[in-house]
């Protein structure tokens, strides 16, 4: 049987996502916890997205295999027993449908990320979830470097390399908003993303508002496909997965087959 669950953690206190030796990981906390609920050996559970250390959820995707039938509302209530005190709670657990995959089955992936300038109202008690910058950023020129970059590209200079995964992906959304206290959101979503994709194109937005560099950079920097000094990697801890996407039941199956084929660059 194939669970599918739904769930949001506080990525603060955790090295990540993938299980680690000796490192308190999000996975590591979920299928320990699966393991003894289940009194299985071991679980390996799979993720719609891995996130960084520091990087939070409030709209996580996994699957899960079992080998015995199980009751979804039951397991999901013993879950959040035993996840309470780990910064992790379960929102929805369910029996996946035929050919679900929660990494190959997703159409988008959709983060938050949230900065607080020198206009922003602060409120200490974010700060574990927001970035703060001394500067008055600059959030049209911002729009207009995240605008600029939309479509389906090779992101190399964007990106953090793995060997033999691909840089190419379908940038969806990028644009950035102000809510009412002056807080600076940037959202970003894609089909998905690789190493670090994110935190890199949030960066050099703020580099852009900041004046340092000019909103025609961010496509120039782009097309060289090369790593760079021109913007920093920003913290973690300003970044939330807020939501994934998939097809309807019947479509997960042939979506997650076309994921699985690797695209070339543009």
């Amino acid at each position: 049987m194939r669970l599918r669950i739904d769930f949001s953690y506080d990525g603060t206190d955790f090295s990540g996502w993938a299980k680690q030796p000796h490192l308190n990981t999000v996975q590591g906390s979920l299928d320990s916890a699966l393991a003894t609920i289940l009194r299985a050996e071991s679980i390996q559970s799979t993720v719609a997205g891995r996130t960084d250390a520091g990087v939070h959820a409030t709209a996580q995707t996994a699957h899960v295999d079992v080998d015995n039938a199980v009751k979804p509302e039951r397991l999901m209530r013993q879950l959040n027993s035993i996840l309470a005190g780990r910064s992790i709670h379960i929102h929805r657990l369910t029996v996946a449908p035929p050919g679900f995959d929660a990494r190959y089955s997703s159409i988008f992936r959709r983060y938050e990320y949230r900065v607080s300038d020198a206009v922003t109202v602060r409120d200490p008690r974010s700060r574990r979830f927001t970035l703060w910058v001394d500067d008055h950023l600059d959030i049209d020129l911002m729009n207009a470097a995240a605008s600029s970059l939309l479509g389906l590209h090779d992101w190399t200079t964007y990106c953090k390399p793995r060997q033999g995964a691909t840089r190419v992906r379908e940038l969806q959304k990028f644009r950035w908003w102000r809510e009412k206290d002056g807080m600076l959101v940037a959202e970003v979503q894609a089909d998905a993303f690789c190493h670090n994709m994110v935190r890199n194109l949030v960066g050099m937005c703020i580099a852009v508002g900041r004046g340092k560099l000019d909103p025609s950079d961010a496509v120039r920097l782009r097309e060289e496909r090369t790593r760079t000094s021109a913007f920093i990697v920003i913290p973690p801890h300003g970044l939330t997965l807020v939501e994934v996407g998939y097809p309807a039941d019947d479509e997960v199956g042939v979506q997650a087959e076309l994921s699985r084929t690797r695209r070339e660059p543009v």
